[in-house]
């Protein structure tokens, strides 16, 4: 079965229908939105179609080797960059439709006033890498 990762981004274009930012919301808001993520995960689990997912925070920074002997390059955070990933759910699905299915019903999590939130979800499969056997 493929597999896919659901990208959640905090900002990104275009925009949803009831986009008003997270750190906006009421406490009972962001309650509501977890408590409908987990309850999705929790229904992909008793499918068997969930792998892993996690929620991450804005702050964050970019590295990359430097030459040898030298630290790591070090740039960043970036808080304000459209592609910062707010969160990620690994799917294992039958289909590409599956997914885009699945993605469909993780973009009608509650947001501020309780109402759909309608966001876009990055979907993104798995690279599938066989490897080729010498004879």
């Amino acid at each position: 079965m493929p597999k896919y990762l659901l990208l959640k981004h905090y900002r990104g274009a275009p925009a949803g229908v009831n986009d008003v930012p997270m750190d906006q919301w009421t406490p009972g808001e962001v309650d509501d939105h977890i408590q409908y993520m987990d309850d999705f995960a929790n229904r992909l689990r008793e499918t068997g179609e969930f792998v892993d997912g996690q929620a991450l925070a804005p702050e964050g920074m970019w590295v990359r080797h430097d030459g040898p002997g030298k630290p790591p390059a070090v740039d960043g955070p970036f808080a304000e960059t459209k592609d910062l990933i707010a969160g990620w759910m690994a799917i294992d699905v039958e289909s590409k439709e599956r997914a885009i299915e699945l993605a469909g019903e993780l973009s009608a999590a509650p947001g501020h006033g309780g109402k759909p939130i309608h966001e876009w979800l990055e979907v993104r499969p798995f690279l599938q890498h066989h490897s080729e056997t010498i004879e």
